[in-house]
Formats: C-alpha cells, sequence, structure tokens
C-alpha cells in the first residue's frame, strides 16, 4: 500500500487513511451505530471522501480504470443451511488487491452462500469499469452450472444463477476457473470473516 512504500502527509495521508480503512478494517463499531449501514455502503462512503481529498489536492477524482481483474470468491455455511456469509477478493494481475468484500446472509444454505460471494465480486468489478475478468471459485456446481454443464433446479439458486449469467456478459471477455480450497483462501476469510463480524 501507498502509506507503507513512501511517507504521506497531510491530504494525502488523510485520503490513504480513510482507503485503508475502507478495505481493511472491520468497523464494526461504525456499522453497529448506524444500523442503515452496511459494509459495502459504509465502503463507499469511505471511498468517496478519500476521493474528495484526492480531488481537493489536485489529483483526478475519478477511480483509475482497471482493464482486467482477478475476482476470488467463496461461501460459507455453518451447518446446511445455517449462518452464512459470502466474501470476495478482487485483484489485479500484478497481485494488487483491489478490493475485499464480506456479506452476512444470515440462514442459507452453502450453495446460495457461493453464488452470493461471486455476486458481490462481479458487481464490485462491474462499478469499477472493469472489461476482463477470470473468475476463481472452489464450488464446481456453481462453475459447471455457468459454463451450462448443469442445469439449475432449485428455484432458490435460480434468480442468483441468472443474475450471475447476466453480469459474467456484461464483460468483454471471461474465464471461470474451479481451484482448489487452500488456493481461494482469501475469498474463504472475508466470507468468515462476514459471519463473525456481521458485515
Amino acid at each position: 500500500m501507498t502509506a507503507k512504500s513512501k511517507p504521506l502527509s497531510g491530504r494525502a495521508l488523510s485520503s490513504a487513511v480513510l482507503r485503508f480503512m475502507a478495505r481493511e478494517d472491520p468497523l464494526v463499531t461504525t456499522l453497529g451505530a448506524f444500523p442503515q449501514l452496511d459494509r459495502a455502503r459504509l465502503q463507499r462512503i469511505l471511498e468517496k471522501a478519500a476521493t474528495l481529498i484526492d480531488g481537493a489536492n489536485g489529483e483526478a477524482l475519478a477511480e483509475p480504470a482497471l482493464s482486467r481483474v482477478r475476482v476470488y470468491s467463496d461461501g460459507a455455511a455453518r451447518g446446511n443451511p445455517g449462518l452464512a456469509g459470502a466474501g470476495a477478493v478482487l485483484v489485479e494481475p500484478s497481485g494488487q488487491v483491489v478490493d475485499r468484500i464480506g456479506k452476512f446472509l444470515g440462514t442459507q444454505t452453502n450453495n446460495y452462500a457461493e453464488y452470493m460471494g461471486l455476486l458481490l465480486g462481479l458487481r464490485r468489478a462491474r462499478e469499477l469499469s472493469v472489461r476482463e475478468v477470470e473468475v476463481f471459485a472452489d464450488s464446481e456446481l456453481m462453475l459447471r452450472q455457468l459454463g451450462g454443464r448443469y442445469q439449475v433446479k432449485s428455484a432458490t439458486l435460480r434468480p442468483l444463477y441468472e443474475e450471475a449469467l447476466s453480469l459474467l456478459n456484461d464483460f468483454e471477455r471471461v474465464k471461470l476457473v474451479h481451484v482448489p480450497r487452500e488456493m481461494n483462501r482469501a475469498a474463504d476469510e472475508m466470507s468468515n470473516r462476514a459471519i463473525d463480524e456481521r458485515l
């Protein structure tokens, strides 16, 4: 992160602190004080504030466009169904983390949580005007359904599947990759953190 690579001061330090908080800080106390906010909305507020500070400092207001990102997605359910969370981590081709997202889902199945993790990542990629996505997930069922190899028989999963297909069609290029769970730790961590911290 910029704050670690070189000393910052003034407005540059302020915007760097806000961006760090948006991406890394659980912000549990703030979310508890403002129940109308969820983690994603609070993150957007902090990012917007950082952008305004950058603009006051003569820097560009718009987020830099990313042509391609890797979307690591996962879902967790403690019981099936059970308390569930979804998580996604967006990573630039260089390996730099762009964003970490988690969402508490209440009581849901593991497959529902897996789809929600993917949707969180794809929605964020679209917000960033990304043109190409590589999706990495450890759910063979979800990836095979999206690839047309399996039918979606669940009425609960059908709307999630349809939204995922619609989002994927928004990108110029898409690659779906199945990875073992150990290669998807960052997204798994976000999905479990979403449960623990009620993100």
